[in-house]
């Protein structure tokens, strides 16, 4: 796929360069959302952020809080947006990895809705199931941790912990062709959280001691 910001980097259409070093370089936005609308991107061609490499993703992050703080006292905007669009789906135009530094003023038009207005609140043990199975991405899938849990019948250690947490009938939930369903009945009990070998979060009912 052609590049666009390939061919600026390496010369071969006018650019309004406000940084460079031998890693990345800052330009102006040819659309910009304000004056002093800025990209940063890598030298090397990198398509997403899954693909820059943490150390250069560091780099280009110290340059934006750089170029922030020069913007601000150029175009004397207190108020900023810094955006990464990441793949089609997030609007990337380009298919070079790039930080857009906006500078924004009061009724400028241009907006980012957060918090989504089409989103629903989840429950709070859908948040808290989502946090814990990142937390065990970010962990190395293949070490086992010998100082957490207790020990399966293979003799492998698993992370685990018990809470009381509210379950509900997912094959009651709502599907956009169906009229609306009363909501599911939730059955709140003591529970027996551990992490499974792959990040999966493995539930076992505990008896009701009364307390």
């Amino acid at each position: 796929m052609h590049c666009t910001f390939c061919d600026l980097i390496h010369g071969a259409a006018e650019v309004s360069i406000c940084h460079e070093d031998s890693d990345a370089i800052a330009f102006m936005d040819i659309q910009p959302v304000n004056n002093g609308h800025v990209l940063v991107v890598p030298r090397e061609h990198y398509e997403s952020v899954l693909d820059v490499p943490q150390e250069l993703g560091l780099h280009l992050f110290r340059i934006t809080m750089r170029l922030t703080a020069a913007i601000r006292r150029v175009t004397g905007c207190e108020d900023f947006n810094i955006v990464v669009n990441s793949g089609a789906a997030a609007g990337q135009d380009e298919p070079h990895y790039h930080v857009h530094i906006i500078p924004r003023r009061e009724g400028d038009g241009f907006d980012i809705p957060l918090p989504f207005n089409g989103s629903e609140m989840p429950d709070r043990t859908v948040l808290d199931a989502y946090a814990a199975r990142i937390i065990s991405a970010l962990r190395d899938p293949m070490r086992v941790e010998a100082s957490e849990g207790e020990a399966d019948n293979d003799g492998d250690r698993h992370s685990e912990r018990v809470v009381t947490v509210p379950l509900f009938n997912e094959s009651s939930s709502k599907k956009p062709s169906q009229a609306p369903q009363p909501p599911a009945e939730r059955r709140v009990g003591r529970w027996r959280v551990r992490e499974g070998a792959h990040g999966e979060l493995l539930y076992e009912p505990l008896p009701d001691t009364g307390a």
